[in-house]
């Protein structure tokens, strides 16, 4: 069966634990925006453990000098001199972040916890 997950102005639609439909509405910095049109462009198929695999990766590629995320989010590698700017993390994070808990309430996890990305 279809599980519905809510982002703000958007959805996605798991089924069997993959993501079959998805749409986001961005307002965000550009940043934000690529990381999104990357996001958007490859998560049909994706499960829970792919999105937040990438969403960590992102993470460490801007915080802690971490190698790209690999698979089919690789084409983020492509932000990574965004680490030089700290301020602009959290908005590149965004999408994924939204994107992981909105799965995470679709397949039912009861587990709302976000990745320390926001984190200096």
């Amino acid at each position: 069966a279809n599980r519905l997950g809510e982002i703000k102005g958007g959805f996605v639609v798991v089924e069997d634990g993959k993501v079959v439909d998805y749409a986001q509405d961005v307002s965000a910095c550009a940043l934000g925006q690529a990381a999104a049109a990357i996001l958007g462009a490859n998560v049909i198929g994706a499960e829970l453990s792919d999105i937040e695999l990438a969403r960590d990766s992102l993470a460490a590629m801007l915080k802690a000098n971490g190698s790209p995320p690999a698979g089919r989010f690789a084409e983020l590698a492509v932000l990574e001199p965004v680490k030089d700017y700290p301020a602009r993390h959290a908005s590149t994070l965004l999408a994924f972040e939204a994107t992981v808990e909105a799965v995470r309430k679709a397949t039912g996890s009861g587990e709302t916890r976000t990745s320390t990305a926001g984190a200096a």
